[in-house]
């Protein structure tokens, strides 16, 4: 065999191998294509399909000074006859581009055959965290957030799917209201019982409207209690506004000892006042505490043309 004839035998050898692997490729091409088409129609014959989620509502039952507690609603439809298994929801809050919250929730629970179900992703926000990482974020203002949400969930025909949803809002960092005592209007003076009404005046140090439905008080005059209550009353507080309102109290002033003579003396007598307003807000109800501490008050003298001029003044 001459020298020439094995080029020809190497090409005759290559080719056979090219042709083999066509030949596998194109079988593995046949099976694809064959499980695909089993797989389509399997879902067309029992109605296999993808499940759907969208976030329903954002619910806030509970803001106060620490924390807010929110509460995701999620709806997700199943249109499978079989029910499918929500494997795993994850989730993140940020604000701009920050992270304030991120967590895991493993075995969620199981959506119904053809049915669907709504999903509550509980979360809390602890405003002193937020606070000490991001040192921008103040009492009283309002941050914007948005939430990414996850859900995986295992479907026949498909395998683990994940479900990815988004929405954004503003959330309120609240910062307690601003009190102090005006004055005292004395309506009735007695040893044995004296009736009274406080001037308070009430600022709000949010960046968002107050709606005053009631607040519970109680009232310190040189460190004895002359009175506590709780009352409905109504006003509205504009954001970083003032507004003055008026609740009534009774007191013993034989039960003051000293205190009271300083008063009457003209001396100077401490006064503190501590309680909570329930207001409502854009963002739901709140119950914000109120307090005053190292106030002075002192009695007025009658005028000496004889009127009366019963008004207690507060420093």
């Amino acid at each position: 065999m001459s020298s020439s004839d094995k080029p020809e035998l190497v090409e005759r050898d290559v080719k056979d191998k090219v042709d083999d692997k066509e030949d596998n490729s194109g079988f593995i091409d046949k099976v694809k294509g064959f499980i695909h088409d089993i797989g389509e129609k399997i879902e067309e014959t029992i109605g296999f399909g993808k499940p759907t989620a969208d976030v329903a509502e954002i619910h806030l039952p509970c803001i106060n000074l620490e924390k807010a507690e929110i509460v995701v609603d999620v709806l997700i439809k199943n249109p499978n006859p079989v029910p499918i298994p929500l494997v795993d929801i994850d989730y993140l809050i940020e604000s701009d581009g920050r992270k304030l919250l991120s967590g895991l929730i493993p075995d969620a629970g199981t959506i119904h055959a053809h049915g669907e179900e709504t999903v509550k992703i509980p979360v809390t926000l602890i405003y002193d965290d937020i606070k000490s990482t991001y040192d921008d974020i103040k009492p009283g203002s309002i941050i914007p957030y948005r939430l990414k949400v996850d859900l995986i969930v295992d479907v026949p025909v498909f395998g683990r799917l994940t479900l990815p949803l988004e929405k954004t809002g503003e959330i309120p960092i609240p910062y307690k209201p601003d009190i102090d005592m005006e004055k005292i209007h004395f309506e009735r003076f007695s040893w044995e019982e004296t009736i009274a009404i406080l001037h308070l005046k009430l600022e709000n140090m949010n960046d968002f409207d107050l709606g005053l439905n009631a607040l519970d008080y109680e009232v310190w005059l040189s460190e004895v209690s002359i009175g506590s209550a709780e009352l409905e009353k109504s006003a509205k507080i504009g954001k970083k506004g003032i507004s003055y309102i008026e609740i009534p109290i009774s007191f013993r002033p034989k039960d003051f000892g000293s205190a009271l003579w300083d008063m009457i003396r003209g001396k100077g007598t401490g006064y503190s006042m501590k309680g909570h307003i329930n207001v409502d807000t854009p963002f739901g109800a709140m119950k914000l505490p109120i307090s005053k501490e190292g106030g002075t008050t002192r009695l007025k003298k009658n005028r000496e043309d004889g009127g009366d001029d019963d008004d207690d003044e507060v420093c």
